[in-house]
């Protein structure tokens, strides 16, 4: 019941042709037309790491790009800065702790030495002299001064370089004594009896790697990113040169430099892209106005166009948006994206080949320049394929005759894309199976969306297309069926009447299948009383000698309104109505 009450509103709508609804519907398509014109990508030519350019690339815009390569380099030059940082050999401290541990308790002299020390306290003033001997570090006053301005480990450090075997210098044991009395947990009796057993003997050195490390990155770190300034015209890549990391961090940088050259939320832009769009949209309206007045004046047939206009701008931009967020291995695999003969088909379909010609080079040249992809070549692909997809869909019958269309424009598709390769002087490569493999991916995609949109379209905007004819005069139709079988006489003559119809239309240059479907179903309301007909009746008895002639008149023509009513139950298109 909602289909049944939405369906007639909607075409009362499309059929009222009022100016001022067709000029809401040129409006909406300016506006969409616009976002699509405004919002595009930046476009550059994509490159792998370590392969070879095809072409010289010249910068458009002035630009500046973190310098790597001069980064790592100024990196590497503070980092040398660092000098070698020493440490005492660990084992050699615990076997000096150790061994004073066994004096103090064979010996009793540090009594005499320090009365009043305990041993415990001797004990502990021995683990701390070891502790801060483990924390010690040596190394020369610039490493120094680099650690004091470096938030590093928290050693002690000397200003130092210590040969591989030493003693340790006087000022180490005097810093080391006056720290730990400081901390006030000694007595300075404890620690002059102490100090002396750990300084009166020669030390091993090695060096410390990992803080070193630590200082070197650190310093690292310090290194701002070195950006250069880059003119617009310089050659940053020359033809066969190898891709490197620099080339790569140069076009990504110069691409953000484009973009943000464009000033996408200036209202001076805003208005550009609006006038831009409103160009198009009026040599589109002025080309119909001069080539087919009856086209521009049917709200019906322009809403139709412009919703396969806009919904083809929306595929577009979906497509754009997958291929740029995937990875640069698969938008090298699918460079030039097959997205004009969606709309070719469907407007030669619904609404005429001549207007699907200039549908198609409107759009090939509208998202040649608009989406991220090799301008010249997109638009030629697309055009040649748009061109054939018009040639070979002349009279489609069957919806599965869609994808013998898109087959051979494949094939027109295949020998475009070879002579791609052909310029750039390969006879065959990996880029032309790509590209082979995609378009193919994207015929069989848009041949799916055609099929599918195809009846609802149909349905939205009341077209009858000749695939749609045809399955309604498919005599396994359930309505037809039901015709031929309790009406047998009527659906004789009416498939007379088809007959003769069609011919008449063909003379006077109508739409001959349409007048012949549309003849079969003329006579479906004789179905209720299928016996008041003579052509049913067959040598019976004929029923109107019972009635009187207006019950007679009045059976007869009630045929017309049972039609109606059975057309509507059974959702025939309102044409078929009107021809009822």
């Amino acid at each position: 019941m909602k289909r049944l009450f939405f369906r007639p509103k909607v075409n009362a709508w499309l059929s009222s042709n009022r100016r001022g609804w067709r000029l809401v519907v040129g409006l909406l398509t300016t506006i969409c037309l616009a976002l699509f014109l405004h919002f595009r990508e930046v476009r550059l030519e994509t490159f792998e790491l370590n392969t070879r350019a095809g072409r010289y690339v010249v910068t458009q815009v002035d630009f500046e790009f973190p310098d790597y390569e001069t980064t790592l380099v100024l990196k590497q030059q503070a980092m040398q800065d660092v000098g070698v940082v020493y440490q005492i050999e660990e084992r050699e401290i615990k076997q000096v702790r150790r061994e004073v541990e066994e004096q103090l308790v064979r010996e009793r002299d540090w009594r005499e030495a320090s009365p009043s020390s305990t041993f415990e306290e001797m004990y502990k003033a021995a683990d701390a002299i070891e502790t801060a001997l483990l924390s010690a570090r040596f190394t020369d006053l610039r490493t120094l001064q680099l650690i004091q301005n470096l938030s590093v480990p928290a050693y002690t450090y000397f200003d130092s370089t210590m040969p591989p075997s030493s003693s340790l210098p006087e000022v180490v044991w005097t810093k080391m004594g006056q720290d730990l009395y400081k901390e006030g947990l000694f007595q300075s009796d404890t620690l002059a009896y102490l100090v002396p057993l750990f300084q009166g003997r020669s030390w091993s050195f090695v060096e410390d790697h990992s803080l070193e490390a630590v200082l070197k990155a650190r310093v690292a770190k310090q290194v701002s990113d070195r950006m250069t300034k880059v003119k617009a015209g310089t050659r940053i890549l020359d033809q066969g040169e190898k891709i490197t990391p620099r080339h790569l961090t140069m076009m990504q940088a110069m691409k953000l430099a484009i973009s943000e050259s464009r000033r996408l939320w200036d209202p001076v832009t805003w208005i550009a892209s609006f006038l831009l769009a409103i160009v198009f949209v009026t040599i589109t309206s002025l080309y119909f106005r001069m080539s087919r007045p009856n086209f521009i004046r049917s709200l019906r047939y322009v809403s139709l166009f412009a919703t396969i206009v806009i919904l083809t701008l929306l595929l577009a931009k979906v497509t754009e948006y997958l291929l740029l967020k995937g990875d640069t291995s698969f938008l090298e695999a699918m460079r030039y994206p097959l997205i004009t003969p969606f709309a070719t088909l469907l407007i030669c379909i619904l609404l005429s080949s001549k207007i699907a010609l200039f549908a198609s080079t409107l759009l090939s040249i509208i998202l040649s320049v608009s989406l991220a992809v090799d301008h010249s070549r997109f638009l030629i692909l697309n055009l040649v394929a748009s061109i054939i997809v018009i040639l070979y869909s002349q009279g489609l019958k069957k919806r599965k005759e869609v994808f013998k269309v898109f087959s051979v424009s494949f094939i027109g598709s295949a020998l475009v894309l070879y002579t791609y390769t052909l310029a750039d002087n390969h006879w065959l490569s990996m880029h032309f199976a790509y590209d082979l493999l995609s378009s193919a991916a994207f015929f069989i995609v848009l041949a799916v969306f055609v099929v599918g949109l195809l009846p609802a379209l149909e349905s939205l905007f009341g077209i009858l297309t000749d695939m749609t004819l045809m399955e309604y005069m498919d005599p396994t139709n359930p309505l037809l069926s039901r015709f031929a079988l309790e009406v047998p006489g009527t659906y004789q003559h009416s498939l007379v009447v088809g007959n003769l119809a069609e011919m008449a239309a063909q003379v006077i240059g109508a739409n001959g299948l349409f007048c012949r479907v549309a003849a079969l179903y003329h006579d479906i309301g004789k179905i209720n009383n299928p016996q008041f007909y003579t052509e049913n009746q067959q040598g019976m008895m004929n029923i109107h000698q019972l009635l009187t002639p207006l019950e007679s008149s009045q059976v007869i023509l009630s045929h017309v309104p049972d039609g109606v009513d059975i057309a509507k139950r059974y959702h025939l298109p309102e044409a078929f109505i009107d021809m009822i």
